[in-house]
């Protein structure tokens, strides 16, 4: 993709992980497409923060790194 997809806010609920971009889009996956989130803490999963000029999300205490480019990919090959 030639597209640079940054990230603004990260959100979740019981099923879902929300990344709202820059642009205005929000991307939604399944939490359960990541083990490492599933079995977090909610505190665990506030505490992130965007790396790569925005796009990519960490959770240095879960050691998890996330491309937003990855989740936008994944979503759209499981609509397909």
């Amino acid at each position: 993709m030639n597209i640079s997809i940054k990230g603004k806010h990260v959100g979740f609920d019981d099923q879902y992980l929300r990344v709202e971009l820059e642009d205005g889009r929000v991307i939604m996956t399944p939490i359960s497409w990541y083990k490492e989130l599933m079995t977090a803490s909610l505190q665990q999963l506030k505490n992130y923060r965007f790396i790569c000029g925005k796009t990519g999300i960490e959770w240095s205490e879960l050691d998890y790194h996330l491309s937003i480019e990855s989740m936008l990919v994944s979503q759209m090959q499981k609509v397909a």
